[in-house]
């Protein structure tokens, strides 16, 4: 069996290599290629091209990208079709997978195509649902309230909880402290910038300026940033310029370790919130788009009252968002003093955090391991 991975993100790209991992376990003989960043390299898969480059979140700067993606949509699909896989599986990245399923139809591709997270058509534009219907055989989604928007395009769907909880072990945060020289009483600030280029841009500069402060207001707090592999090198420049204490880290395999060695946590919004609250840490997040996008999405799209997936569980703000007219640096200097100056605040919000982990499903199995029996059953027909 030969299957055909494209990941554009980095989110994507770690959980393609866990379900290709649990693939290559259950079916060895099994072969795989694709298009993917670091995680999916690791396992030996090449990738056609930089997945960066498509790490795009707004509509203007969809537009500005919109001939690479068109490019790389072509270059994908004819390489699906000179591989002619048994199947293709499609991750997250809604704009861009679709358009792959449907040319690589288009060129004679007659194998399955799966979509491995769909977009979220409960948020925003439902109509997502009928535009992906008509261009791939089967989806792997998140939620099982997300089956009723598919059912009446007649798109089958396999519920597969969310893959973030199946990262569900401890991180040594004890560890990371000691190689780091950071000391017990030291109070550690998680600094979290986002994973795309456009949120370098956007969402980084106002979360620096809030560590930045909250670092002049408190001698003790010193700040813990991971950095994705997609913007590491982005990430590296920026704290050269950094006048408070820092920590950086671009070394994947000690992340866990550096979110459990903090006490709050200050993310841009993404997937990654919900592994840092798997770490048993408060989290203040914040987001910020472009504001024609913004305009468009207020007016027009945006249906859910929340972004972060542990209050949409929760419907309720466990974790305080800050997001576009309201992602201010004195509104987030105000939530993290109440989580960093109360033992009490910050053991309620973990607490409230754990509860929305059990509603996404924590403890079920593993997105990766449904996943990865659903792949290899729909690619053996």
């Amino acid at each position: 069996m030969h299957l055909y991975f494209v990941a554009a993100e980095p989110s994507g790209d770690v959980l393609a290599s866990e379900v290709i991992q649990k693939i290559s376990i259950t079916h060895p003989d099994t072969s795989f290629s694709g298009v993917g960043g670091s995680q999916m390299a690791s396992l030996g898969i090449t990738s056609l091209f930089d997945t960066k480059e498509l790490a795009v979140f707004g509509l203007l700067e969809g537009i500005k990208a919109f001939k690479t993606v068109k490019a790389r949509v072509e270059d994908t699909a004819r390489d699906i079709v000179q591989k002619n896989p048994d199947a293709i599986v499609l991750v997250d990245s809604w704009g861009f997978m679709w358009r792959v399923a449907q040319r690589a139809k288009e060129l004679g591709y007659a194998g399955k195509r799966i979509k491995l997270i769909g977009p979220q058509v409960w948020a925003t534009r439902a109509g997502r649902a009928k535009t992906l219907a008509a261009h791939v055989d089967h989806l792997l989604c998140i939620h099982d309230f997300e089956e009723p928007f598919y059912r009446p395009h007649g798109l089958d769907t396999t519920v597969i909880g969310n893959p973030a909880l199946e990262r569900d072990s401890l991180g040594n945060g004890a560890a990371f402290r000691k190689s780091h020289e950071l000391a017990e009483k030291d109070t550690l600030l998680l600094l979290l910038l986002g994973s795309r280029n456009s949120e370098i841009k956007t969402v980084a500069p106002i979360l620096i300026e809030t560590a930045n402060e909250l670092c002049k207001r408190n001698s003790d707090v010193k700040v813990i940033c991971v950095a994705a592999d997609s913007v590491k090198d982005q990430i590296s420049e920026l704290s050269k310029t950094w006048q408070f204490p820092h920590a950086l880290t671009t070394n994947n395999d000690e992340k866990l370790d550096a979110f459990a060695a903090c006490d709050v946590a200050l993310a841009c919004s993404g997937t990654v919130t919900t592994e840092v609250a798997l770490q048993n840490v408060p989290l203040v997040i914040g987001y910020k788009v472009g504001w024609v996008t913004w305009a468009i999405a207020r007016l027009f799209l945006m249906k859910a009252k929340y972004i972060t997936l542990l209050n949409v569980a929760a419907e309720k703000e466990v974790a305080k968002e800050f997001i576009q007219t309201r992602f201010t640096t004195k509104r987030l200097l105000a939530a993290l003093n109440s989580l960093m100056n109360s033992d009490e605040a910050r053991h309620q919000q973990i607490e409230e955090q754990n509860k929305a982990l059990e509603q996404m499903g924590r403890g079920g199995e593993g997105a990766s391991n449904i996943s990865a029996r659903k792949i290899v059953e729909l690619a053996s027909k």
